[in-house]
């Protein structure tokens, strides 16, 4: 598809998500289902982060959404704003050409400890981004368990949805939970009194089983809307075993109940979770000689569930 390009899309089928009960609809009322990848940490696999990797995975993985995993700290925007904000600006514009929804992730484990710096980054991009429907905020990647929803974690996102509101008060915002993004559950019971907010939900196939698939339908059975900004197949450490078992019983689940996801993640570090083998190009391109056995996996899955090339890609590798 040619910049500019209009209606096959993912964006031009769905328009602005908003949240409808517990689920994420497009501009029909009907389930938005996206299905794609997370970049890895900024400010350590940042190289990824251009328009040639974000065209790759819409023409040739078929994505429609891709995450950018703006690391925090260490060594990211706390050090250096700029230079990391370069970077998810590449990315969020590339998305928009492409016609795909992209995710704005502020990554970090203690973004409450970070409240003022993560308003001020929100602030910059609501203002940038409001009018673009392709917009979804993510303003706690992952709280971690012995932080609290009611203390901690509910009022940071209180005070960066206020921030963002501002300036956009439309597009969805898809807010972090306790114990790395698992504890829906929490958040549903207590949710942000705020328009247009789902809860993030994150598992490792290896490592999450039955218990967190069961929490997560707490969650929906009271009522929240709920995105995978993040999982992986492998264990929670990103290492150990790829379980297709346990990583096709999630898609299943996610699927019956119209739940979008990201993958962990477009990286060539070595670890089962990267997608790439070391050396992958910086550009896209990917033969499947240059993918891990989960990039096979989950390129294979999002090939399978979001159907045929976008009109004018190349014919990809299979």
């Amino acid at each position: 598809m040619q910049k500019g390009a209009k209606g096959d899309d993912a964006v031009a089928r769905h328009g602005r998500l908003r949240v409808q009960g517990n689920r994420i609809v497009g501009k029909d009322g009907k389930p938005a289902v996206l299905r794609g990848m997370s970049l890895f940490w900024s400010q350590w696999i940042g190289k990824y982060y251009n328009p040639g990797v974000v065209n790759w995975l819409r023409d040739d993985w078929r994505c429609t959404v891709v995450r950018a995993a703006m690391g925090v700290e260490p060594d990211g925007y706390l050090q250096d704003p700029e230079r990391e904000k370069r970077k998810v600006i590449a990315v969020v514009d590339a998305a928009i050409a492409a016609g795909l929804y992209v995710i704005i992730d502020w990554h970090d484990h203690n973004a409450h400890k970070h409240t003022e710096q993560a308003q001020a980054f929100f602030t910059e991009m609501a203002r940038r981004y409001a009018k673009h429907p392709n917009v979804i905020y993510e303003p706690f990647n992952e709280p971690l368990n012995d932080h609290s929803w009611a203390r901690d974690i509910k009022p940071y996102h209180e005070a960066v949805l206020r921030s963002i509101r501002r300036h956009d008060s439309e597009n969805l915002v898809v807010c972090g939970t306790r114990t790395w993004s698992q504890r829906v559950d929490e958040a549903a019971q207590d949710p942000l009194k705020f328009d247009n907010v789902a809860y993030t939900l994150h598992y490792y196939a290896a490592t999450h089983k039955q218990p967190l698939r069961d929490t997560a339908q707490r969650a929906l059975d009271a009522g929240a809307a709920l995105m995978v900004t993040e999982f992986g197949t492998t264990e929670a450490s990103g290492d150990g075993v790829v379980d297709v078992e346990e990583a096709r019983r999630w898609w299943e689940f996610l699927e019956a109940r119209h739940i979008s996801w990201c993958n962990w993640s477009v990286a060539d570090k070595q670890e089962a979770s990267a997608a790439l083998k070391p050396g992958a190009a910086e550009r896209g391109g990917w033969p499947e000689s240059a993918l891990t056995p989960s990039g096979r996996l989950v390129r294979a899955e999002i090939r399978k569930r979001n159907g045929a090339p976008t009109k004018g890609a190349a014919a990809p590798k299979a």
